[in-house]
């Protein structure tokens, strides 16, 4: 969103004085909102590229290193449910102001860090902070921008950090271990963080409370059934999907989702109210996220090891090499916002966005161990392009007519479907990986065929969703205040 169009909303304001306070205060709500969810989005994958220097300098062993990251990942996914009823109980610019206070905090703890349990610590409060500040900043900006038209650019915004910050991540990090030191991937939160925090602290207005009781149970076996669910999902990434620890996380965590389910159906004010999941077109957009999330991340996962072992990239260039799919994610969410959704259905929109990121990754499927950069261009164009008209719409599907009271619970769900997206691909990429390699020689041909397999089974993932958009979104062109929580 530009403050030019917020300037056109604002043209009815009789006062110069008011127009100009409200300019400036939608700008500071963009910079709280979007510089939250991109510190959050980013530090799933800045660590990447700090790993090795951070097990030289802490002592990781090599089976230990990964938690690094499953830390971060555990928490996170695992709480979003639970931050997103704070939100709605305490405040959401409580609970934003106070997760982000958190977030920045642990930051600073982890880059401090002077072992291993020390660091993994800061992580998981990391998860925890941003569990915490996540669901309420999209519901802030949904509450803010209440014009539909607002209300599309600013998701559009949202959607391209979403993804962006994913390979914005990959080139700071590599570029903060190569001019400075591992440190300072954690280090650069507290800056950012603290100007986020003061945009937040001057321009979110104070958000009612909730009266009633906490629904304790649904948080219990929300936060557990969650959190071994993802559990079990990283350790099938580790050890296989046969193992014992998988299984048992996998099953008891299904179970106790289905206890949550029973629970929340009969407790008079439920965590995540049921009712959320009556409409098909909005649970289909749940699953829609989480389809296309585990898609990119299982793609990415193996294109940054392909940059690096086959076509022998720095973990600078590697990120710099994700800039043209960065660029076609942001330009594609503003092409939507300003000229598709207005014009075209939601299900026409997804099944455009599923079938080119499906297209560009059976495009990247093709590529072999001599295949140069040059050759990629393509397909990232594809992908980011898809990726970018997909979740704006997604977005929108999965918040339109909600409830104003809902609002926290619904952001959390899309926030718990992105993050389990990203778990669920990378067990799944990962398994994909380990068979079409078993029994070959370790070499760059292996690990570029193992590739190829994996980003065709992410292909066949996504023409999956794109038959799921089709079958559950509506042909009717949705009016933009139809995406409002109003």
């Amino acid at each position: 969103m530009s403050l030019s169009s917020i300037d056109r909303t604002a043209d009815s304001t009789p006062s110069g004085s008011g127009l100009r306070s409200r300019i400036n205060t939608d700008a500071l709500v963009l910079v709280a909102v979007l510089g939250c969810q991109l510190m959050v989005v980013v530090d799933a994958t800045i660590v990447n590229v700090a790993l090795p220097d951070i097990q030289r300098s802490l002592g990781f062993s090599t089976s230990n290193l990964s938690w690094v990251l499953n830390a971060y990942t555990l928490t996170f996914g695992g709480l979003l449910l639970l931050g997103a009823r704070l939100g709605d109980i305490l405040g959401r610019r409580r609970t934003f102001l106070d997760g982000l206070g958190l977030f920045v905090a642990a930051s600073a703890f982890g880059g401090l860090a002077t072992d291993s349990t020390m660091l993994l610590v800061a992580r998981a409060l990391q998860g925890v902070g941003a569990a915490i500040a996540a669901p309420a900043a999209l519901a802030l900006l949904m509450t803010r921008f209440s014009d539909g038209h607002q209300r599309t650019r600013a998701l559009a915004l949202f959607t391209a950090v979403s993804i962006g910050g994913f390979s914005l991540g990959l080139v700071s990090g590599g570029a903060l271990v190569q001019w400075l030191d591992w440190r300072w991937v954690f280090f650069v939160n507290v800056p950012i963080g603290l100007v986020v925090i003061v945009a937040g602290a001057l321009s979110l207005p104070r958000t009612t409370r909730e009266r009633g009781s906490f629904d304790l149970p649904g948080a219990v076996l929300s936060t557990a059934g969650i959190g071994l669910i993802v559990y079990g999902l990283v350790n099938a990434a580790e050890h296989g999907w046969s193992s014992t620890i998988t299984v048992i996380a996998l099953v008891a965590g299904a179970a106790l989702l289905g206890a949550f389910v029973y629970a929340e159906d009969r407790a008079h004010q439920p965590i995540t109210p049921l009712r959320l999941f009556a409409s098909t077109p909005r649970s289909a957009a749940f699953a829609g996220r989480l389809v296309m999330v585990a898609g990119f991340m299982g793609m990415m996962f193996f294109l940054t090891q392909y940059m690096q072992e086959v076509l022998h990239y720095g973990p600078l260039e590697t990120g710099l090499a994700y800039l043209p799919m960065t660029a076609a994610t942001f330009g594609a969410s503003q092409l939507s916002a300003r000229v598709l959704v207005p014009r075209l259905s939601t299900r026409t929109l997804l099944l455009i966005a599923f079938g080119a990121a499906a297209a560009g990754l059976y495009w990247l499927s093709t590529l072999d161990a001599h295949t140069p950069y040059l050759s990629l261009l393509g397909p990232f164009i594809l992908v980011g392009a898809g990726g970018g008209m997909a979740f704006l719409s997604l977005t929108t599907a999965s918040l339109r007519g909600v409830d104003p009271q809902d609002a926290g619970a619904a952001s959390g769900l899309v926030n718990t479907a992105q993050q389990l997206g990203g778990t669920v691909g990378l067990a799944i990429m990962v398994a994909v990986f380990g068979a079409a390699t078993r029994g070959m020689p370790t070499s760059t041909i292996t690990f570029a065929h193992g590739m190829t397999v994996t980003v065709l089974c992410a292909a066949i993932l996504l023409t999956a969703g794109g038959v799921l958009m089709a079958l559950t979104q509506g042909e009717a062109r949705p009016r933009p205040v139809e995406t409002a929580l109003d």
